[in-house]
Order: C-alpha cells, then sequence, then structure tokens
C-alpha cells in the first residue's frame, strides 16, 4: 500500500533525490523531442551538481519544495527572482517558476498542484514551457498562467522553442 505523497522545504539531504526526477522526468517527457544531452549518461551529475550548488549558496538562490511517497522524492518545484530567467526579455513578474517537475508514475496525483501551490503561495508569477507540452500548458492554463506572446529559442538546440505564461 502506498502512503499519500507529501510536499515540503527540500533540503541538501534531496539532492540526488531531485537529480533523479530532473533527468528521469525529462526522459519521460522530451525523449525524442530534445536533444540527448540533456538527459545523457552525464545529465545525473550535472543536475547533482546544479542542486549542490544551490544548497551551498547563502541564502539560497530561490524556494525549493518536493513532494515525497514514502519517503522518495517523486516530484519537486521550485521559483525565485525571474531576472535571472529573463532569456533576453525584461522580466514581467517580479517571480518565476524555475522547475516543477513529477515523475510520470505520479501525474494526476495532485502533487504538482500541491507543489505549485506551495512554491509560488497564490503570488503573480512567469515561466517558461517548452511550445508543444500540451499537457503542461493546460496545467499552468488552469492555474491562471497564459502565454504573453514571448517566446524563445535555444540558440545551441532549435528544437528547445520555450513559451513565457504569466498570471
Amino acid at each position: 500500500m502506498t502512503s499519500v505523497g507529501q510536499v515540503r522545504p527540500a533540503d541538501v539531504d534531496d539532492v540526488d533525490g531531485i537529480a533523479r526526477v530532473t533527468v528521469r522526468s525529462w526522459r519521460e517527457t522530451y525523449a525524442g523531442i530534445l536533444a540527448e544531452h540533456h538527459f545523457d549518461g552525464g545529465a545525473y551529475d550535472r543536475r547533482r551538481e546544479q542542486w549542490t550548488r544551490f544548497f551551498a549558496s547563502d541564502p539560497p538562490p530561490g524556494r525549493l519544495v518536493v513532494a515525497t511517497v514514502d519517503g522518495e522524492v517523486v516530484g519537486f518545484a521550485c521559483a525565485g527572482d525571474a531576472h535571472a530567467a529573463e532569456q533576453g526579455f525584461p522580466a514581467a513578474r517580479p517571480l518565476h517558476l524555475y522547475a516543477i517537475y513529477v515523475l510520470a508514475a505520479h501525474l494526476g496525483s495532485g502533487l504538482g498542484q500541491a507543489l505549485l501551490d506551495e512554491v509560488l503561495d497564490g503570488a503573480p508569477a512567469q515561466l517558461w514551457v517548452l511550445r508543444g507540452n500540451d499537457r503542461a500548458i493546460a496545467f499552468y492554463t488552469r492555474n491562471g498562467f497564459a502565454a504573453d506572446g514571448v517566446e524563445f529559442t535555444d540558440p545551441d538546440d532549435p528544437a528547445m522553442v520555450e513559451v513565457r505564461m504569466v498570471r
């Protein structure tokens, strides 16, 4: 029997779980769409280093929460200052949702909603979402976000076109 998931602030002991969720959820969502280097064999180590640096910062550069089931990290969300996410465009809101990932086995469980609610606390925010990620776009739309017409194409990966959404 699986216990009900919970959402809580992340801590340094969650780094491995957050790195694992990042890479696994990218594989589940973007395999065949994005370049393999985003989730290749070295991706876990790169994400582990990223989140280790996050916790080494004083203060951390944003708010990070995790969703756990039976003590295992199955999702996370991170939000912070939007100026670091401008992608060449002025920020539309001061708060930016940098990441929200839930493993495919837990989609539809309510954990994604709980993560979003916890990390943004109802505040106006902006985010970037991959064009064509219809499930995520529908989720954000249900939560009051709308595309504002700004798009960013990654110069190193032209398949990676992101749409900015704001609320």
